[in-house]
């Protein structure tokens, strides 16, 4: 049987400070989900966020240039 970890309290988390870019053809905030806990990001603002958002922001971006770079190779 796994081992149930006790969460960390937002207190307790360590922060990430970030930014995510504006961009011409995307300017609606972002939002992220982790664990039933939810943040809305809002564009071309600093703010710190915890590490596990951060985390979740950085495979979106990897998934997008995966799929960008399918697209090209692919396109006719």
């Amino acid at each position: 049987m796994a081992e149930k970890k006790n969460p960390v309290s937002p207190e307790e988390e360590k922060l990430v400070r970030l930014r995510i870019p504006r961009e011409r053809s995307d300017q609606e905030d972002v939002f992220v989900r982790v664990n039933q806990r939810t943040w809305q990001i809002q564009r071309g603002v600093d703010v710190e966020v915890p590490a596990c958002v951060a985390e979740v922001l950085r495979h979106r971006e990897e998934m997008l240039d995966v799929i960008w770079e399918f697209e090209t190779k692919n396109a006719k």
